[in-house]
């Protein structure tokens, strides 16, 4: 069985980005997190010990996303979510969107941004 934690609308400002601006000035970023794992022990228990601390998940994913600057959204997702993985061993799988509203496009949008869905590797079975 696999349950969701969801945790949406994390706002970062960070220097992501190809043009010169965009890594001098920075910009406001949104991140939608889904982490995929067993929520059965926890849902039992009631004890923070048998689930994922939100709270660390937030640090950690702040971290990833704005101690380095990178060009492309999909490399900052994607640290995001190896990040998350490597710090938390109770997690399956995680799905990081990042919302980068005000993009450097020439035309009117509400919204741009990447989905990236990472899992551990399952070692091959024999």
């Amino acid at each position: 069985m696999t349950d969701t934690i969801f945790i949406t609308g994390i706002v970062i400002h960070a220097r992501h980005g190809v043009m010169e601006h965009e890594t001098e000035v920075g910009q406001r970023f949104v991140i939608d997190l889904e982490l995929y794992t067993d929520l059965s022990e926890s849902s039992r228990t009631d004890r923070l010990s048998d689930t994922v601390s939100y709270s660390n998940v937030v640090a950690t994913a702040t971290s990833a996303f704005k101690n380095t600057n990178y060009k492309l959204l999909e490399r900052a997702a994607g640290a995001v979510a190896e990040d998350i993985l490597a710090s938390f061993p109770r997690i399956r799988a995680v799905k990081v969107t990042v919302h980068k509203p005000h993009a450097p496009i020439a035309a009117i949008f509400d919204d741009v941004g990447v989905v990236l869905t990472r899992s551990r590797h399952q070692p091959p079975q024999s």
